[in-house]
């Protein structure tokens, strides 16, 4: 099934302008054919003056321009719907990406979406701006063309209809061989795109590594492979040219032939008719040839969508969000019902958790590497929808509140927060959601402990920092991360390990700035430090997806034997 066919139906409205078009260019071009014939037959043969014909020569230029100018317009109506549909495709490639971050940052390399996003959707392009125009004008041209050689001339229409299907029967042929080496293309395209990528933003670690090297040949392995991909496509489109050239030329052969014979030795066809007819069959297996190689790009289309539809179509679980507003003078009460995550069908899976987080209450979230942490803040923060169990927020489904007014309460801060090419104020200033004064930026890096640091600067706040932080170090743009959530005063605060590799100095002001942040908000934290778990007044304990248990640390020092001996070994660990 044509993947992209649900498309077309969008644009009934171009179809019909391209059916149109079509009919008026196969009417221009048997006017052109016959007003040709016509001046021809009056000079040469009846012998009269060339005055005689000026209003047919007249009349031949204005179908010519007649022709151009519909030949224009179609191409433009199929470049216009081809833009409308890329476009389209585009934005919700994109809204995908956007909705679900976390899924789309764990399947494949950035550089293989941008790939798709940007070649697979272009490679589409063909398909509406030449194929479906053409196959439009083929349905049409070729058929107005044939009726008229019936009507002038029996055996030459007869060798007309035996003859053509040999060219669509090849272009089908090659036209599944190229599909299947499009597809080959792009995904050569996109693993080099993803590896390129990829190792741009690692190429510091790989030269520190001594791995540069390695990492160039793979990269020049991968471009070959690509540039291999694109020339297997190149090679079968030009043997589809020149078969196709050899197919029609061989059938106007055929056709001038036959009506060479009837005129010179049968004497059964006027020179009329018989030039007539063989100025129209050129045309008419142009229209048929050039279908073949709009079908060539078209299928090579096919493969592109193909590539677009599976990324569509994944299954990515995304939110859902309503209309409902939060109350925002307090943080809300969180309930977690038996709540549950899976990546995938055979990715892992957090399953069965179950707890009440009353507004201000300090959460540790604890369990060994891989339980299913993370993945719990994620689904605290909205950044994926429970496939199983529920998350409810005042009583209400969390879906049931608008992404704003949810994301407005919300301060996500992970162990490597992002930061933007731009200064420090800028970077600040993203947390507040708006245009913040530049006191209200000052104030927040005060509290996050990082004015220190930034007075120190000669540039102070407008001090440009690179893209990913770079100039910066983990414990710095830990704070920044925090200066952030001060300036958006959000209701509930998530942090995944913050304090993971950092110095006791920087680990001391962030616990400071997370004690500070707690007088307002519900803090919910990714805890591996001892001190912190012991301060919480809620320990959810995950062990390989599943909620173990849910208490306060003596609770669960009394009743779960693996926390206890969790503890137990950081406290070796801490002792050493």
């Amino acid at each position: 099934m044509n993947v992209l066919n649900p498309y077309l139906k969008q644009y009934k409205g171009t179809q019909i302008f391209l059916v149109v078009t079509a009919i008026l260019t196969g009417l221009s071009i048997i006017a052109q054919a016959y007003l040709i014939v016509l001046a021809v037959d009056r000079v040469f043969l009846q012998g009269q003056p060339f005055e005689s014909i000026v209003p047919i020569l007249g009349w031949l230029a204005l179908a010519l321009l007649l022709r151009a100018g519909l030949t224009f317009a179609s191409g433009r109506a199929g470049v216009r719907m081809a833009s409308k549909v890329k476009q389209d495709f585009r934005r919700r490639l994109l809204d995908k990406f956007s909705k679900n971050p976390v899924q789309a940052s764990l399947q494949g390399q950035s550089g293989q979406k941008v790939s798709v996003m940007m070649d697979a959707v272009d490679e589409i392009d063909s398909y509406f701006s030449r194929y479906i125009p053409q196959v439009i004008q083929t349905s049409i041209i070729p058929l107005m063309i044939l009726i008229i050689a019936f009507s002038q001339h029996l055996y030459t229409g007869l060798l007309m209809i035996i003859t053509a299907p040999f060219i669509p029967l090849f272009f089908i042929i090659i036209g599944i061989k190229t599909q299947k080496k499009s597809e080959e293309q792009l995904d050569k395209m996109a693993a080099f795109s993803g590896r390129f990528l990829d190792t741009l933003q690692g190429l510091t670690t790989l030269k520190l590594f001594g791995r540069s090297a390695k990492q160039k040949d793979a990269i020049r392995e991968s471009s070959y492979g690509f540039r291999d991909a694109t020339m297997d496509v190149l090679k079968v489109a030009f043997i589809s040219s020149l078969m196709l050239e050899y197919i029609s030329m061989l059938s106007i052969g055929l056709i001038a032939l036959e009506l060479g014979l009837r005129l010179v030795v049968f004497e059964s066809v006027t020179f009329f008719t018989a030039f007539f007819l063989l100025v129209l069959a050129p045309e008419f297996y142009l229209a048929i040839k050039e279908l073949g190689s709009a079908f060539h790009t078209g299928r090579g289309s096919m493969g592109a969508a193909k590539k677009i539809i599976d990324e569509l179509e994944k299954d990515d679980q995304p939110v859902a969000w309503g209309e409902r507003q939060l109350d925002v003078s307090h943080p809300p009460v969180i309930r977690l019902k038996e709540a549950g995550f899976k990546y995938g069908d055979k990715g892992f899976e957090l399953t069965g958790v179950s707890a009440e987080i009353k507004p201000y209450m300090k959460v540790a979230v604890v369990g060994r590497s891989g339980a299913g942490k993370s993945t719990l803040l994620h689904l605290l923060a909205g950044l994926v929808a429970p496939s199983k169990g529920s998350i409810e927020v005042e009583g209400h489904p969390l879906s049931h509140y608008s992404e704003e007014a949810w994301f407005d309460e919300v301060s996500y801060i992970s162990q490597k927060p992002y930061v933007f090419s731009g200064t420090i104020a800028q970077n600040i200033a993203i947390g507040g959601g708006r245009q913040a004064a530049r006191e209200d930026i000052i104030e927040a890096a005060q509290k996050a402990g990082i004015s220190e640091m930034v007075s120190s600067l000669s540039q102070g706040y407008d001090t440009p920092v690179g893209e990913g932080g770079r100039g910066l170090s983990g414990g710095e743009k830990q704070r920044l991360a925090i200066a952030r959530a001060f300036l958006k005063n959000p209701s509930i605060i998530l942090f995944d390990e913050p304090t993971t590799g950092l110095d006791l100095k920087t680990e001391q002001i962030l616990q400071a700035s997370i004690k500070e942040l707690s007088k307002e908000s519900t803090v919910i934290t990714v805890a591996h430090r001892l001190h912190t778990i012991q301060d919480a007044d809620l320990i959810l304990f995950l062990e390989n997806g599943e909620l173990k248990g849910a208490g306060t640390h003596e609770e669960l020092m009394n009743e779960e034997t693996d926390y206890r001996s969790m503890v137990s070994l950081q406290q070796g660990g801490n002792s050493a």
